[in-house]
């Protein structure tokens, strides 16, 4: 039997949970503040919806995919990404006729066949946000604002954005002969899949991250540079409402993103302040997303990031520290009629909201004290047969050693602890 976790798959351990916490927290609380509604999916869906969605010549479908058949011989995928999913939700519960304009946001992990290395897995944890029904700029600024502002409850600083349009669909076949044009040259000394990506998809080439082809993606012309005059107008007005939002972003001509769905805003948020200037998050719009799933056109567009990447950067600031939460009360016992009082006694207290534990392991009082220690306790009550006959005892403050005579009474424990907290 094995008993060895997956490969790229891992357990987060109570060490950890406290910063996964924080990251989440930030997550909803801008969410909040921002009006996005949480929606949580499958995580299995139908392969075609995301072959359809992501588009097949994309590394994810074509090589990244957990694929399987079901009993029935369905072709069944763990879900790589989100949007594919909430977009089938919004289908699915009409949205499109009764209430077109949502906001909407997610957590929760998904599932890509890659080499594992520090900050990606195979099963990774993603949060992300979707905002479908409207074409206004206001909303590209507002999805871009969002990011920024988890990011600054976070505290990670020097921010900054990569921004690009890649236009409607007729500006992205347009361009995309532009490109067969300029790669056609070189493509014999570029890699093995930008040679097979210039007749699929050669924006996908731009994507490419080989040193060999790094020169000739550098010299490629920008998407920018070829757009119609309703997709330039939407993209000047984009950047007109990040100026007046006080946002720093770079116009990058050659940024695509690495899925098909993708329309005019592309976007990704880095940070000056790591070292490598990795990229926190990203996304943009998917206009015609909506309508190659069979329901009406409807624009839409959204971001979404990593958490194993973002803990990492947490964990790492300089000074990074982790509050403790610990307990607010830890009950020490002495003898079985103290074990028994103070077992109840628990049961009351947690009850009533108070996060109180005792020892289960029926060791003696100094090796109790011990744990209480390691708990974080932020109070210390003893029981025994004393106490559990006068229903009276000291109840001592942690930190600074001082005990109080109090009542065994459960409201009485509770409105103490709660006025010291």
């Amino acid at each position: 039997m094995k008993t060895e976790r997956i490969r790229g798959m891992y357990d987060i351990l109570p060490k950890d949970v406290g910063w996964w916490r924080l990251a989440e927290q930030a997550m909803i609380e801008t969410a909040r503040c921002y009006n996005y509604r949480e929606i949580r999916f499958p995580i299995v869906e139908y392969t075609e919806l995301f072959a359809r969605g992501m588009g097949e010549a994309t590394d994810v479908v074509g090589k990244e995919m957990y694929t399987f058949p079901d009993r029935k011989g369905r072709s069944l995928t763990l879900r790589p990404e989100g949007t594919a999913s909430v977009v089938r939700a919004y289908l699915n519960q009409g949205w499109q006729t009764q209430s077109p304009f949502q906001k909407l946001f997610y957590i929760g992990p998904m599932f890509r066949y890659e080499k594992p290395q520090k900050g990606r897995c195979r099963q990774f944890h993603q949060f992300g946000i979707e905002a479908l029904g409207s074409l206004d700029p206001s909303l590209d600024a507002e999805v871009i604002s969002f990011a920024w502002s988890m990011m600054d409850r976070l505290g990670i600083g020097g921010l900054w954005l990569r921004l690009n349009s890649i236009g409607c669909a007729n500006d992205r076949e347009q361009f995309k002969g532009v490109l067969r044009t300029h790669f056609a040259p070189s493509i014999d000394q570029m890699c093995a899949d930008c040679s097979r990506r210039i007749g699929e998809n050669p924006l996908r080439i731009l994507d490419c991250k080989e040193s060999q082809c790094q020169s000739f993606i550098e010299a490629a012309p920008g998407s920018a540079d070829h757009l119609c005059t309703e997709c330039a107008d939407h993209f000047t007005k984009v950047r007109e409402l990040l100026d007046a939002l006080g946002l720093d972003y770079e116009i990058d001509s050659r940024l695509v993103r690495g899925i098909d769905y993708y329309t005019r805003t592309v976007f990704e948020l880095m940070s000056k302040d790591l070292g490598s200037q990795d990229t926190l998050l990203g996304g943009g719009r998917y206009d015609g997303l909506v309508k190659t799933f069979g329901g009406p056109p409807t624009p839409g567009l959204g971001f979404a990031g990593g958490f194993e990447r973002l803990v990492i950067i947490l964990q790492e600031r300089e000074n990074a520290k982790l509050e403790e939460a610990g307990l607010d009360l830890f009950l020490a016992t002495l003898g079985e009629e103290g074990r028994n009082y103070a077992f109840a006694l628990t049961e009351q207290l947690r009850r009533g909201g108070i996060s109180v534990d005792i020892d289960h392991r029926g060791r003696a009082l100094r090796k109790q004290l011990t744990l209480a220690n390691n708990l974080h306790a932020r109070h210390l009550l003893v029981l025994g047969e004393d106490e559990a006959t006068s229903k009276n005892g000291k109840i001592k403050h942690m930190d600074s050693g001082e005990e109080t005579e109090i009542s065994l009474e459960t409201d009485s424990i509770i409105n103490f602890l709660n006025q010291g907290a």
